[in-house]
């Protein structure tokens, strides 16, 4: 986390849609960046150290769709928490990777804020044996 906050990273080629997930995800209290496609993400994740989430669309021009990103980034960066979403395409959350969470557009903001914060709560300490 950055200062405390929480960083978000959005890959998504639509621009319009981007600039909406940018505003929801600070409007959550997290901080966000962008990228436009897979190439652009993997570069930003290469070169900082503090992203929780990578919140992707499916279906996007490159080197890879935000499928094979979302195996990637899990097999390259395991802490890294997935949220994939696409309109066209219906996925089992089997064909993610694991503690991955798939969700269909047009998606709602409140189950995208619903699904980030509990993705991003921190979890509790086990308690201690009395």
């Amino acid at each position: 986390m950055n200062n405390g906050k929480a960083v978000v990273l959005i890959v998504e080629d639509s621009i319009i849609i981007r600039m909406g997930a940018v505003d929801l995800v600070k409007s959550a209290g997290y901080e966000a960046l962008e990228a436009s496609d897979a190439d652009g993400a993997i570069s930003i994740l290469e070169q900082r150290d503090d992203i929780d989430l990578v919140f992707t669309d499916v279906q996007m021009p490159g080197t890879m769709d935000g499928i094979k990103l979302s195996h990637f980034i899990r097999n390259r960066w395991p802490p890294v928490k997935l949220i994939v979403a696409s309109a066209n395409t219906i996925l089992e959350e089997s064909s993610l990777p694991d503690g991955s969470k798939f969700l269909p557009k047009p998606y709602d903001e409140h189950t995208i804020i619903e699904a980030m914060a509990s993705m991003l709560e921190p979890e509790a300490p086990p308690e201690a044996a009395k």
